[in-house]
């Protein structure tokens, strides 16, 4: 759903760039909670891990096709702050380097992709995860509905924006129809490639996904030869113990393993990614939204249309622009997490040294 310059008027466009800039900010400041040694590494590897998904398109209806959002996967396993930074980043350099979603348009679709399919999701995941019995085990499940959900969500957000500011004149019942219809289809595998993805973290480290915490089994105590669950101060004592006892696990194996996963998508698995135009570009051909779509400020980059220029051979074409776009959203993510966490422990410390001094 990557939106192209030309679908709505600079009013809207600009109204939105405001909206997608205040939640970018807001998001910076609340990733310093979300973001610690461990997640900081991991934030950077969801980020291209999306871009790398993004680049799968799935046959989904006839003629249509489409792709991961990404902002309830982000979300739940790094926080629904950094979910919208990794969203952010993600959209930015397929814009810039990749004439992917259109410049002018780049806050109407970190608005949609990053916050609204953030926030949606995560608000249902949470209160999924409250009501469904189970514990952890519910994650996966809460994850499928909720990023199920967000797909048509964000359908339906473009909507209104295009009611508001659309540069063609076509009846908004139908834009809403046709948008909400096919990306429910849509929303379908995105919810298939969000609980797959969540549930294989969970297997692993369940540690690592930020929508598990709080959710583990209670500590067992056996009485009389049977399993009950301890008292809260049995497992007030025994917490500190058993935390004492294990030292921190290394993310080292994970962010390899996902790395490795991303560039085997975006090298290798991409080209054989469906040809049919995405579902927003689809309604917008039938529709005619697109009757004033505008040329892309960066089609003459060397990775326009995601391929190398001068590269005849589109295997490899293709395959070394998902590689290079892999590589560039993992570094620039990357370390614009480890700036949002170094400025946490710039905040923390004189607070620390206050705890120390016993003031």
């Amino acid at each position: 759903m990557h939106v192209p310059d030309g679908f709505f008027n600079a009013p809207v466009s600009v109204a939105a760039g405001v909206a997608a800039a205040g939640a970018v900010a807001v998001s910076l400041r609340g990733a310093r909670r979300e973001l610690d040694e461990r997640t900081a590494p991991l934030a950077g590897l969801v980020a291209a891990f999306v871009f790398a998904v993004q680049m799968l398109n799935f046959p989904v209806a006839a003629g249509t096709s489409g792709h991961l959002l990404g902002g309830a996967l982000a979300a739940i396993l790094v926080g629904p702050y950094t979910g919208v930074l990794c969203i952010a980043v993600v959209l930015l350099l397929q814009g810039v380097l990749f004439a992917d979603g259109g410049l002018t348009a780049l806050g109407v679709n970190i608005t949609l992709m990053g916050v609204v399919t953030v926030v949606v999701a995560y608000a249902l995941f949470r209160g999924l995860v409250k009501v469904l019995p189970g514990g952890v085990r519910t994650v996966p499940v809460a994850a499928f509905v909720a990023a199920l959900v967000s797909v048509p969500a964000a359908a339906a957000g473009f909507t209104l924006l295009y009611a508001v500011g659309g540069t063609t004149d076509v009846p908004i019942g139908t834009v809403l129809t046709a948008m909400v219809g096919v990306h429910v289809l849509i929303g379908i595998g995105e919810a298939l490639i969000t609980a797959a993805t969540v549930g294989a973290v969970i297997a692993v480290r369940p540690d690592l996904v930020h929508g598990a915490r709080g959710l583990t089994a209670p500590l067992k105590l056996r009485v009389n030869g049977e399993l009950v669950d301890a008292a809260p101060a049995a497992r007030r004592t025994a917490a500190p113990a058993a935390t004492a006892a294990r030292p921190a696990r290394s993310v080292r194996g994970v962010w390899a393993a996902g790395l490795g996963l991303a560039l085997l998508l975006a090298g290798v698995v991409s080209f054989y990614a469906s040809a049919n135009p995405d579902g927003l570009e689809k309604v917008a051909a039938d529709q005619g939204i697109d009757k004033k779509v505008e040329d892309h400020a960066s089609a003459d980059s060397p990775l326009a249309d995601y391929g190398v220029g001068d590269i005849a051979d589109a295997r490899l074409s293709g395959g070394l622009a998902g590689v290079i776009g892999v590589g560039a959203t993992i570094a620039v993510g990357s370390g614009v997490f480890w700036a949002v966490k170094r400025r946490r422990d710039e905040d923390a410390a004189p607070e620390a040294q206050r705890e120390r001094a016993g003031v």
